[in-house]
């Protein structure tokens, strides 16, 4: 039986493995999970962290097209459910009427709406990581502590650290203009496509990276589109809701909200 897919995209500082417990779920739920890492990403976040030269040069461009050629490899239309960056390259890719329907999570803003403050304060030079020819973008575990994952315990903030970061390409912030720079083209989402599959934004109101602010911004954005466009706000929770010990409940809402607006496990036939 042909079962809807699902594809997770993760976001910088992540390795793919962190979708691992939203893919257990959505297989419970009868849903095929996907969740490949960017082109280059080695399969584990211990190889990823010895040898990330491999990613050094993606950026936003690369991504978005690695995961719009995924999305057209499926017979049936994907579920689009993407963390931070991941979450911009859903909005896109839904925007361009690719996916059935597209969640993102935490994402970085697209459009005109600007950076938080803190995001733009990460682009310091002590964020590089010297040994790659300034290619990358380190995320100190205080660091990670401070701004990803500041709404849990130091403890478990440790654990997500260990199991989950990874360096990220300098490139791609430079494409999200942390540095400062023009927006890269992809950044770019078409707002005003009735046509498109819906929609669902999730803040965290705790969230230092991408505040609950700037994710309320970009939902206005879609304010003239006739195309669903829904918006989660979970309190207390802050940018690692993904992975955190409190990933089921948004997990668990988002497969609701699916199910409320017609996307089944199993596609009904044409």
């Amino acid at each position: 039986m042909n079962r809807t897919p699902v594809l997770f995209i993760h976001g910088a500082w992540l390795h793919a493995l962190s979708w691992e417990s939203w893919a257990e779920r959505f297989a419970g739920r009868g849903f095929t999970p996907f969740a490949p890492g960017w082109p280059g990403e080695a399969d584990t976040v211990r190889r990823t962290r010895e040898r990330p030269g491999a990613i050094r040069e993606i950026g936003l461009d690369a991504l978005t097209h690695h995961y719009g050629r995924i999305v057209r490899s499926f017979d049936i239309s994907p579920v689009l459910v993407g963390h931070a960056a991941g979450g911009l390259i859903a909005q896109h890719l839904i925007g361009a009427n690719l996916g059935r329907a597209a969640v993102a999570i935490a994402p970085a803003p697209i459009n005109a709406v600007p950076l938080s403050a803190s995001a733009a304060r990460l682009w310091t030079p002590e964020s590089r990581d010297p040994g790659s020819g300034y290619g990358l973008m380190s995320l100190p575990r205080e660091r990670f502590r401070h701004v990803f994952a500041n709404a849990v315990g130091q403890e478990e903030s440790g654990r997500l650290f260990e199991r989950y970061v990874v360096p990220a390409p300098r490139r791609l912030f430079t494409d999200l203009d942390y540095a400062g720079t023009a927006r890269h083209a992809r950044a770019f989402a078409d707002v005003g496509n009735g046509a498109r599959g819906p929609l669902l934004l999730v803040s965290g109101q705790e969230d230092r990276m991408v505040p609950d602010s700037v994710t309320r911004a970009v939902y206005r954005l879609y304010g003239d589109s006739t195309a669903v466009s829904d918006l989660k706000q979970f309190a207390d929770r802050g940018h690692s809701m993904v992975v955190d010990s409190g990933w089921r409940a948004v997990a668990d809402h988002v497969l609701a909200w699916l199910e409320t607006h017609g996307v089944h496990a199993v596609p009904a036939e044409r």
